[in-house]
């Protein structure tokens, strides 16, 4: 190892940034550069698209972040027009489906909500910005209880955690009301009703600046601050290729997209957080094929609704004054349509869901002005129960190599399915969603599964383990079996069953496996002094 050592970080999002930083402010020598295939789109580097106030522009940075599917962007990111056919569609704005239906994409029939971002900030541009705290068996198991309350809030200092965001909306206070009388009797105690943590900075407005990667870089992107001299983000750079011999990473091979130069980058620790179908990938392509490598594929199913609230209801809880307070500060942030966002955690043995329930003013889609609920007063509610999926070696993403995807990559088939061990909780879902709906007001979108992949929130292909045996492809600390400078990072490392949004335990696990990094520079400085 150099006396400066030099960490190549492969994807530009939340955990990638988290390494990054840890490692910069903890070793004053270290040089960090970070690879990200996809553009940059704001201003600040990995800024949140939920922050941008002009329409048009927030519109334009989301076509760019879908990849093959990016439209008239696809050329100027390195993608060739060939990819792209007619009648394409994308899952949520912001994101490209893995299996959008051209040449070089994934199969994944059985996954078909499977999608991606591809931009500078990853998925964190685009995140509704929900960091929940892991609970119970959501917990990483082999992590004492102790250290990993210490790195959940560590974890919430980079991601600005806001435990009470929007906690002085009378709106939201009413749904909370409603929702403890019809559920708050069954729930523990520490887990009933409450305000859904998120990650920004709120505004004397009343407003939200929502947290991106920006957020987590912090330093590492402020104009002469000593962490930013030693950090460099390339964007429309696509690692091709970990370069290893022995069981030791050299470094990495990229290509820069705008020039279609390909070169070798050196690098004394490479680490891998790109997202949970394309790490892997990675890992595959550069001959590092760990026996569970794209396997015990997770993620949590939705089930949810939308409901117009009731104006009887709600009116006994809230004054018109106070409404009409609410409606004009809302006023005054119209471009963020969420103004109070809910929650029921998860808790065992006895409520292994977790219920998010987040109020508009408007439907997510557009209401027949003569349906009963068009133009509702009150506003309206969409919420979902998050429902786990146990991990199973079947579930899990495959490569071929003799059949290359559209960036030239062994290309991906997803096999997955819901089975028995879920059936029961997803049945329950259901009822429980009518109940809440039925304590909030009327349903204008019955209760529906939403098809495989549709979380966006992708785990368990990259699992960590307490042992190298074969059912994970990082130890605890985050590094690839036999590859003791190989990190990789991600949703994909969590081998629990979790209900919900799961960044906030990445970044956590993320914060020890860059500690772990740390250690192992300031072991190669010892060790040189004493020779």
């Amino acid at each position: 190892m150099s006396d400066s050592p030099t960490v190549a970080i492969v994807g530009s999002g939340p955990i990638g940034s988290a390494y990054a930083r840890v490692i910069l402010e903890s070793t004053p020598d270290a040089r960090v550069v970070m690879f990200e295939a996809g553009p940059q789109l704001t201003a600040v580097p990995g800024e949140s698209v939920r922050n941008i106030a002009d329409p048009d522009e927030k519109a334009r940075a989301r076509e760019m972040s879908q990849g093959p599917q990016s439209g008239a962007f696809r050329e100027s990111l390195g993608i060739p027009a060939g990819v792209v056919v007619e009648g394409m569609f994308t899952a949520r704005q912001g994101t490209h489906l893995l299996d959008f239906g051209g040449p070089g994409s994934a199969h994944a029939p059985t996954f078909p909500a499977a999608a991606a971002a591809t931009n500078v900030g990853g998925q964190g541009a685009h995140w509704t910005c929900a960091i929940p705290r892991p609970a119970f068996s959501e917990q990483v198991g082999f992590i004492e209880d102790a250290e990993w309350e210490e790195l959940i809030t560590t974890a919430e200092g980079l991601l600005h955690a806001q435990s009470a965001a929007f906690a002085d909306s009378p709106i939201g206070a009413a749904i909370r009301s409603l929702l403890d009388e019809e559920f708050g009797a069954e729930l523990p105690a520490g887990y009933g009703v409450g305000t859904l943590p998120v990650a920004g900075d709120p505004q004397p407005d009343g407003s939200m600046v929502w947290a991106g990667a920006n957020t987590v870089l912090g330093p590492l992107i402020e104009e002469g601050s000593r962490e930013s001299v030693r950090f460099t983000l390339r964007d429309l750079t696509l690692v091709r290729r970990i370069e290893h011999e022995g069981g030791v990473v050299t470094g990495v091979t990229i290509e820069d997209l705008r020039t279609k130069e390909v070169s070798f980058f050196a690098a004394d620790v490479v680490v891998v957080a790109a997202d949970a179908f394309r790490s892997p990938q990675l890992l595959w392509a550069s001959g590092i094929r760990p026996r569970a490598l794209g396997r015990y594929l997770t993620e949590h199913h939705v089930v949810i609704t939308t409901v117009a609230l009731d104006e009887e209801r709600m009116g006994a809880l809230i004054s018109q004054d106070e409404f009409e307070r609410e409606l004009a500060r809302r006023a005054q942030n119209a471009a963020d349509p969420v103004a109070s966002v809910n929650r029921i955690p998860f808790s065992e043995p006895d409520h292994p869901f977790s219920l998010q329930v987040m109020y508009a003013e408007n439907p997510p889609f557009a209401l027949d002005p003569s349906h009963p609920a068009s133009g509702n007063r009150w506003g309206y509610v969409n919420m979902g129960y998050g429902v786990r999926k146990h991990p199973r070696i079947e579930d899990g993403v495959t490569f071929d190599d003799a059949e290359l995807d559209y960036r030239g990559f062994p290309n991906m088939t997803i096999e997955y399915a819901l089975t028995d061990a879920e059936q029961p909780e997803l049945d329950e879902a259901h009822e429980r969603v009518r109940r809440a709906g039925a304590a909030l007001g009327t349903f204008v979108a019955e209760p529906r599964l939403l098809p495989n992949g549709s979380s966006l929130h992708y785990m368990g292909t990259m699992r960590m383990g307490p042992a190298d045996d074969g059912t994970s492809v990082a130890d605890p600390w985050s590094r690839v079996w036999g590859y003791d400078n190989l990190v990789v990072g991600g949703n994909a490392l969590i081998p629990t069953a979790n209900t919900m949004n799961p960044t906030l335990m990445s970044v956590a696990i993320a914060v020890r496996g860059a500690r772990r990094v740390v250690e192992q520079f300031s072991r190669a400085r010892e060790d040189q002094v004493v020779r």
